[in-house]
């Protein structure tokens, strides 16, 4: 939390914001003569950075009016050890919300962690969930730290093979699993269109399965494995060394008829901490090399044609649903870092520089050109909603994968320097094939060494595993999708 506003830190406002906040919000009077001490404080709780309640009830039905589903990211998981204004000592003790000694500590995170055994502590997380439902109608959550709450060690120092001892056994949190259990209930019977997510990186089973079976009642999983492994790619390995196999098995390893949320970059690269995709890939050039008036330079170049390689892959193989971090599908040259103590309260980086879109001379427009065809295509095709990709290729020397979803056919080279011609890819589907997607296009900022006009026609001739096969030209850094013309769409 900022510190609060007080005479000694800004005179010269503070008396007529603190008259602007006990006038917005009357209540703040009586609240001030039980405990003067909460001056300081009436005028932040006013002037919230993130706006007021009626503010966000505002966003949401705006949001709402615009076809947009609204979720909100709900910490269970732990809380702040802050006892001046959070719920920590709130009577006294340290296990008011919480476990008491040091169960009730994370010791990682330096938070306190809820009694889940508590009904008291049950009453008030769930009535917390069914008050975001009806007073600000949100349409779902995005549960924070489930592993940490599944299990007693919290995750901390653990390795998950997948093996069912690591998943049922005295390490499991019994009391957590059944919390999540009944607000997974608990918002499906309110609200049976609203969507849950869990933020799991251990793979628990039947955490997405229904409660009815035994399952936890996620609707889906954060695929939290697939950013660690695009950001190890890149930090760790020359292009010609990633392997193919290694890329596939992490977008197609989850559990079957659980659905999971995939996503390229995770917030710790699009907010603070760590770098995003785009400056992984180019990095300082992004400020002197991107415009359309100077030739690409290898960094460029290289950074462009990846990004979208990146997102289209984890796009159509990686999960059910895609997650996106406003900006980083455009390649912002900055994360979005929140005021803090860190940057000194700064407010400097706390937006997005939505302009570089519509700015002709830069390429950014062109990965935004990408970013919203590849979303259009979805939603033309839904391959999100279909049934997992077959996979009929992922060679290591040729750096191809090829897979088929949604009556679509994908292809990706990712060498850094050879283009085929003739490559003969599988399909389960007879008839005439046309380019859909091209990341090589022009429009996207790419080499234009495909014609669009091309009919690919498949042949009785098995190849990888499928009755059919097609001969493509699929130059180097390029993704592909051909769509079956003779099909009904």
């Amino acid at each position: 939390m900022a510190a609060p506003m007080t005479p000694a830190a800004r005179p010269e406002d503070y008396e007529a914001a603190l008259n602007a906040a006990l006038a917005d919000v009357p209540e703040l009077a009586r609240l001030l003569e039980i405990d003067p001490y909460l001056k300081p404080y009436a005028v932040d709780f006013q002037r919230s950075r993130y706006g007021t309640p009626e503010e966000l009830q505002e966003l949401v039905d705006t949001a709402h009016s615009m076809g947009i589903i609204v979720l909100l990211d709900v910490v269970h998981s732990h809380a702040s050890k802050n006892s001046a204004d959070g719920l920590n000592m709130f009577d006294g003790t340290d296990s008011c919300y919480f476990h008491s000694g040091p169960r009730g500590t994370h010791d990682l995170w330096d938070s306190r962690l809820f009694a889940y055994s508590s009904w008291e502590i049950l009453r008030f997380l769930l009535s917390n969930i069914r008050w975001w439902l009806e007073e600000y109608r949100f349409d779902g959550f995005r549960f924070d730290g489930v592993t940490s709450m599944l299990y007693h060690h919290h995750g901390v120092g653990q390795g998950f093979s997948g093996d069912y001892s690591e998943y049922f056994g005295l390490q499991v949190d019994e009391d957590a699993l059944t919390y999540l259990m009944l607000a997974n209930h608990l918002v499906h019977t309110l609200c049976p269109d609203s969507i849950t997510i869990a933020e799991d990186v251990s793979g628990m089973p039947a955490l997405c399965s229904p409660i009815s079976q035994g399952g936890g009642g996620f609707d889906y999983r954060l695929a939290m494995a697939i950013p660690d492994k695009w950001i190890q790619l890149l930090k760790e390995f020359k292009d010609e060394d990633w392997n193919m196999g290694d890329i596939v098995y992490t977008l197609t390893n989850r559990r079957y008829l659980e659905k999971c949320i995939a996503y390229a970059e995770s917030h710790d690269q699009a907010l603070v901490g760590d770098k995003s995709l785009a400056f992984w890939l180019m990095d300082a050039e992004m400020y002197t090399n991107m415009s359309v008036l100077t030739p690409f330079t290898p960094v460029i170049d290289r950074g462009i044609q990846l990004h979208k390689m990146i997102r289209l892959i984890t796009h159509g193989l990686g999960g059910e649903g895609y997650l996106n971090f406003m900006g980083n599908e455009f390649g912002h040259p900055e994360w979005l870092d929140f005021p803090r103590k860190g940057n000194n309260e700064s407010y400097h980086y706390a937006r997005r520089q939505f302009h570089l879109t519509d700015d002709d001379l830069l390429r950014y427009k062109f990965l935004n050109n990408f970013d919203r065809d590849m979303n259009r295509l979805e939603e033309r095709y839904g391959w999100l909603a279909a049934p997992q990709a077959y996979v009929s290729e992922k060679h290591e020397g040729n750096k191809i994968i090829a897979f088929e979803r949604a009556g679509l056919l994908f292809i990706f080279n990712f060498h850094p320097s050879k283009s085929y011609t003739d490559y003969r890819v599988g399909t389960a589907l007879p008839g005439k094939f046309k380019i859909v997607l091209d990341s090589d296009a022009a429009e996207y900022g790419g080499h234009q060494r495909l014609d669009h006009s091309t009919d690919f026609f498949s042949e009785a001739f098995e190849h990888n595993g499928r009755p059919y096969s097609l001969l493509v030209y699929i130059p180097s850094r390029v993704a592909l999708i051909l769509q079956n013309v003779d099909l009904p769409n």
